[in-house]
C-alpha cells in the first residue's frame, strides 16, 4: 500500500494548546476606582501564552472590567474594540431565540399624555394633554428560555414601544429600577453566570446555583440589585400589578435647547402585588403560563390594564450634591428626594393577533428615541445602544427588521437605505444617495435632513467630566455599592425583610461551594448586620468576617416607596376570586357574592369537584374549573359556599384540604359560610382578620394578611 503523505507543516498551527478552557494561572486581585474586582496575572505567569485573556484575534486584554470612555464620566468610545467584540459575540450566541428576555408576553394599547410638559421637553407626545399614540408592550422574564415558566424568582422586562408622530420611541426597562452591573462590559459575564451552567445545562430559569452566586459574591456593585431580586418584587402576582422603570438616567431637552436629567417610572393603576415563594412555586406547577394567561384574559374580558407614566426630573446641580452618581445604573433616586410626577397613562386594550409575528418578532432598541429625549453617559446605557441593534440582526436575520409590521413606525419614514436580505419595500427612482442634483432633471431626488426639527444630540458633555481623557476607569462615586442596598432593605416592613432573608437562604442553600456562600454573607454584613446573621443562621454557618467595601456605606432616609406592603390596599378591582361550591350549594348566596365582587371590579371563577352542570338549590350551576386543576394559588382570594354534607365529604379530599391550606398559608382572604367550617378546620385555617363570613368579604377585600405568616411558616 502507498504510504500516506506527511501532513503539511502549515496544518500544524499549535492551536490545540491555546483553545478556550486552557491556561491555568495564578491570579492576583486588585480593586479599581469604584472597588470593582480586577483579577489579573501574577508576574510569574506573564510568559505563559495560554494564561493570557485575549480577544478572538489573540490581542491581550489589559482591562476586562471597564469600557473605554471619553473621561471618567464620559460616553463610551466606538474605538473600544474589546467591548465591541465582547458584546458582538454575546449578541450572537443564540439563534434565533433571545439570549435574555426570551419568554415574553405582549399586548397592544394606547398612551395618553395627561399633563403637557413643553417646558421640560420638546418630545412630540408631551406637548399637549390629551395627545395619544399607539403602543406595544412586551413583558418578560430574563434568565429562562422561551419554554420556561412564568413565575420564577427573576427580574421582569417591561419594554414599551411608542409609535409617535415623530417616530418610534422604545422605553426598554425592567420592573426593578436598578441593575446588577455598572458597565456594559460586564453584561456577558453576568448573563453567563445566571444562565444554565455551561457544563451541565441546568438549572433553567433560576439563579439559585453556584456560578451566579460566585459572580455576585465577587461583584459588590450587584448587592443593591440582589436586595430587590431577593425581595417580593421578583415574584410579582401579575404583570398588571408590577411597576416598570427605565433604569437609566436619560435627558429631557426642550425647544430652547435646555436639558435636564429624567428617570422614567410606570405605576400600575391596580397597585403593586406579589406572591410568596411557596405560592410562586406551586403556580409554576399548576399553570406554567399563569402571568401570560392573566394578561391575555384580562384584556379579553375588557378589564384593560393601565399604568401611569411618571418622571423624576432633576438637574446637574442636584446630581452633583448626591452621595451617589446618577449615571450609575446600580443606584436609584429616592422618590422622597425627587417626587415622581405623573405625565401620562398607558392602557393595554388589544391582544396580539399572532404571537410570533408580534410578540416574538418585536424588536426594542434603546437607541430609538425622539427629539426631546436624549441619552446620558451612563456606561451601561452606552453599551446597550450598541448591543440591541446588533442583536436584532442576529435574531431576525436582516437589517430590514424595521419593515416587520410590529416594528415599523406609524409615521412616514424615508431614507436612502436600499436592498438587503428580506427587502419588502419597492423604492422607486435612482436617488439612493445624497447630495444629488436629480431634481434639476425633474427626477425624485429623495429626502433631506432637517436641522430645525430633526434629532440633534444634546451638545453638552460636561457632566463633571473631562472628555479629553480616554480612560478605562469608573468615576469615584460608583464605588459606593452598599448604601442603597441598605436603604432598600431597611425601607421594607419586618415581614418583607424576612422574605428577603429567606430568599437568600434558599438561593445560597443551592450553592455547593462553601467559599461562595461565605463570601456572599460577608458582603451582606455591609448592608445590614441583622440580615447577615439571619442568613448565616439559616445556612447553619458561622458569621464570616465583613468584606471591606471599596467605599464605606452611609445611612440614607427610609423610603416607603420602595416597599410593596407599606402601600398595600384591599382593592378588588382587577382581582380574581374563586368560589368553591358542590352539590346542594346555595345558588342565591353564590349569585349574591358574585354580584358584589363584579360590582367592585373583580372577576369570579367558580370551582367545584367536577365541571359541568352540578345540582344546586334552584337548578344547576356549571363550574369554570375542576378543584384539582384549579388550586387556590391561581386566585387572589377564595370563598366557599357548601352544605354540611359537602364539607364533610371534601374534608376527605386532599385537593380541597390543600386548597384552603394554601390560601391560608399564602395569607389570602378566605370567605365562607357556616357549613364550610369543618373543611376549614381540617385545613388548619384559624380565625383571624382575613377569615371572614361571606357578607364581610367586600369590606375586607383581597389584601394579604401578613400578620398571619409567622403562624404558617418559619422565616429566616
Amino acid at each position: 500500500m502507498p504510504k500516506k503523505p506527511l501532513p503539511s507543516p502549515a496544518t500544524k498551527n499549535g492551536l490545540d494548546a491555546l483553545q478556550p478552557g486552557s491556561g491555568q494561572a495564578a491570579v492576583k486581585a486588585d480593586k479599581g476606582n469604584a472597588g470593582e474586582l480586577h483579577q489579573h496575572l501574577a508576574k510569574d505567569d506573564e510568559r505563559d501564552a495560554g494564561a493570557h485573556l485575549t480577544d478572538n484575534f489573540g490581542h491581550r486584554i489589559a482591562d476586562n472590567q471597564n469600557s473605554l470612555k471619553a473621561g471618567a464620566r464620559g460616553p463610551t468610545l466606538l474605538e473600544d474594540f474589546v467591548l465591541r467584540e465582547k458584546i458582538f459575540h454575546f449578541d450572537h450566541e443564540r439563534i434565533p431565540e433571545r439570549i435574555v428576555h426570551a419568554r415574553g408576553s405582549g399586548a397592544h394599547g394606547v398612551f395618553e399624555c395627561t399633563r403637557a410638559i413643553p417646558e421640560l421637553t420638546k418630545a412630540d407626545i408631551f406637548q399637549e394633554a390629551g395627545k395619544t399614540c399607539p403602543v406595544f408592550v412586551r413583558f418578560s422574564t430574563v434568565a429562562g428560555g422561551a419554554g420556561s415558566v412564568d413565575t420564577p424568582r427573576d427580574v421582569r422586562g417591561f419594554a414599551v414601544k411608542f409609535y409617535t408622530e415623530a417616530g418610534n420611541w422604545d422605553l426598554v426597562g425592567n420592573n426593578i429600577p436598578v441593575f446588577f452591573i455598572q458597565d456594559a462590559m460586564k453584561f456577558p459575564d453576568l448573563v453567563h453566570s445566571v444562565k444554565m451552567e455551561a457544563d451541565r445545562g441546568y438549572p433553567q430559569a433560576a439563579s439559585a446555583h453556584d456560578t451566579f452566586w460566585d459572580f455576585i459574591g465577587l461583584m459588590p456593585e450587584s448587592f443593591h440589585m440582589i436586595m430587590w431580586a431577593m425581595s417580593d418584587r421578583a415574584i410579582p402576582r401579575s404583570f398588571r400589578m408590577m411597576e416598570g422603570f427605565g433604569v437609566h438616567s436619560f435627558r429631557f431637552v426642550n425647544a430652547k435647547g435646555k436639558a435636564k436629567f429624567v428617570k422614567f417610572h410606570w405605576k400600575p393603576v391596580l397597585g403593586l402585588q406579589s406572591t410568596v415563594w411557596d405560592e410562586a412555586v406551586k403556580m409554576a406547577g399548576a399553570d406554567p403560563d399563569y402571568q401570560r394567561r392573566d394578561l391575555f384574559e384580562a384584556i379579553d374580558a375588557g378589564d384593560f390594564p393601565q399604568w401611569d407614566l411618571g418622571v423624576q426630573v432633576f438637574d446637574e446641580a442636584f446630581a452633583a450634591k448626591q452621595p451617589y452618581d446618577v449615571l450609575d445604573a446600580t443606584k436609584l433616586i429616592p422618590e422622597e428626594d425627587v417626587p415622581v410626577e405623573i405625565v401620562g397613562r398607558m392602557t393595554l386594550n388589544r391582544n396580539p393577533d399572532n404571537f410570533f409575528a408580534e410578540t416574538e418578532q418585536v424588536a426594542f432598541l434603546p437607541s430609538n428615541i425622539i427629539p426631546g429625549i436624549d441619552f446620558s453617559n451612563d456606561p451601561l446605557l452606552q453599551g446597550r445602544l450598541f448591543s440591541y441593534l446588533d442583536t436584532q440582526k442576529s435574531r431576525l436575520g436582516t437589517t430590514n427588521f424595521h419593515q416587520i409590521p410590529i416594528n415599523a413606525p406609524k409615521c412616514p419614514f424615508h431614507n436612502f437605505q436600499r436592498d438587503g436580505l428580506m427587502q419588502t419595500l419597492v423604492p422607486k427612482g435612482r436617488a439612493n444617495y445624497e447630495p444629488n442634483s436629480l431634481a434639476e432633471a425633474d427626477e425624485d431626488a429623495g429626502p433631506r435632513a432637517c436641522p430645525e426639527t430633526g434629532f440633534s444630540s444634546f451638545p453638552g458633555n460636561g457632566e463633571r467630566n473631562d472628555a479629553a481623557e480616554k480612560l478605562r476607569v469608573r468615576a469615584d462615586l460608583f464605588a459606593d455599592h452598599f448604601s442603597q442596598a441598605r436603604l432598600f432593605y431597611r425601607s421594607q416592613t419586618a415581614n418583607e425583610q424576612a422574605h428577603i432573608a429567606s430568599a437568600l437562604v434558599f438561593e445560597l442553600s443551592k450553592v455547593t461551594l462553601d467559599h461562595v456562600r461565605t463570601r456572599v454573607v460577608g458582603q451582606l454584613r455591609n448592608i445590614d448586620e441583622d440580615l447577615a446573621k439571619r442568613v448565616a443562621k439559616g445556612l447553619a454557618i458561622d458569621l464570616p468576617a465583613t468584606i471591606k467595601p471599596a467605599k464605606a456605606p452611609i445611612d440614607m432616609a427610609v423610603s416607603d416607596a420602595l416597599s410593596i406592603q407599606k402601600r398595600d390596599r384591599p382593592d378588588i378591582k382587577g382581582r380574581k376570586i374563586a368560589i368553591l361550591f358542590a352539590e346542594g350549594s346555595d345558588s342565591s348566596a353564590i349569585s349574591a357574592l358574585r354580584k358584589q365582587i363584579e360590582k367592585a371590579g373583580g372577576s369570579v371563577f367558580l370551582v367545584a369537584p367536577r365541571v359541568g352542570g352540578i345540582p344546586v338549590t334552584g337548578g344547576t350551576l356549571k363550574a369554570d374549573g375542576q378543584l384539582a386543576g384549579s388550586p387556590s394559588v391561581l386566585f387572589d382570594a377564595v370563598a366557599a359556599v357548601l352544605t354540611e354534607d359537602a364539607a364533610a365529604r371534601l374534608s376527605r379530599e386532599g385537593a380541597a384540604v390543600q386548597w384552603f391550606m394554601d390560601a391560608f398559608g399564602h395569607c389570602k382572604t378566605i370567605a365562607h359560610d357556616a357549613a364550610s367550617q369543618p373543611l376549614l378546620d381540617k385545613a388548619g385555617v384559624e380565625p383571624d382578620a382575613g377569615v371572614v363570613a361571606l357578607a364581610d368579604f367586600i369590606k375586607v377585600g383581597t389584601r394579604r394578611h401578613w400578620d398571619r405568616e409567622p403562624k404558617v411558616r418559619d422565616l429566616a
